[in-house]
């Protein structure tokens, strides 16, 4: 059976990407990656990718008179390279309503929190700030308007007393690594559904257990 295409898109040191390059090694994962675009020349993504022996591309935005010529040719190599789901892993750039249409239900995301809480930037930062208990990551759909799209999956982690940003992030990476791969897997086995912008996956089951923070 042909594997599902990735391209994945990056604009710095590539962890999420790591975790894709390594499900990828196992023969029996159902996808595999065609080719890896940053918009960064020089960053440890890059290496990850070559280490790893894919193809990999540099297209640097500030080259461009505009994001649509920007993100016409990310779509341009993409689709050269047979691209079936984009998966955007670290990729600090805004995209253009035309790509993202383009490129609708065809086109994922990872963010360290759990959506729709905490959009955007220093997430971390503004969970503890904001004294939540529970923090975590959220794999979803990718739709125009900044971290809003269906959701396939999230991982809940503890926010402890005296963690700082760093801390906590370092506890939601753990996590993205392990629900990234495992969302990709999902929608190359073709589980994963969308109706009125609601994810289903067939055959998963949500836990029976909740969680308490602090423990009485």
């Amino acid at each position: 059976m042909a594997k599902l295409k990735l391209a994945v898109l990056i604009s710095g040191r590539g962890s999420n990407l790591q975790a894709l390059i390594d499900a990828c090694a196992d023969p029996a994962y159902p996808a595999e990656i065609a080719l890896v675009i940053s918009n960064v020349a020089g960053v440890q993504g890059l290496d990850r990718a070559v280490g790893a022996g894919l193809p990999t591309l540099v297209i640097d935005h500030r080259k461009y008179p505009n994001r649509t010529e920007f993100d016409l040719e990310m779509t341009q190599a993409m689709e050269a390279a047979g691209t079936e789901l984009v998966c955007l892993a670290g990729f600090m750039r805004l995209l253009s309503e035309a790509f993202v249409a383009h490129w609708h239900d065809r086109m994922i995301n990872i963010h360290p929190s759990l959506l729709p809480a905490f959009k955007g930037l220093d997430v971390q930062a503004r969970a503890i700030a904001a004294g939540a208990r529970f923090s975590g990551c959220t794999v979803h759909y990718v739709r125009h308007e900044m971290d809003v799209g269906p959701i396939i999956v999230q991982a809940v982690v503890p926010i402890h007393a005296g963690d700082d940003a760093g801390a906590l992030a370092a506890r939601i990476l753990a996590q993205e690594h392990v629900i990234y791969p495992a969302a990709v897997r999902w929608i190359a086995e073709g589980r994963v559904t969308i109706a009125d912008e609601r994810v289903s996956v067939d055959g998963a089951q949500p836990p029976n257990v909740g969680a308490i923070n602090p423990v009485p």
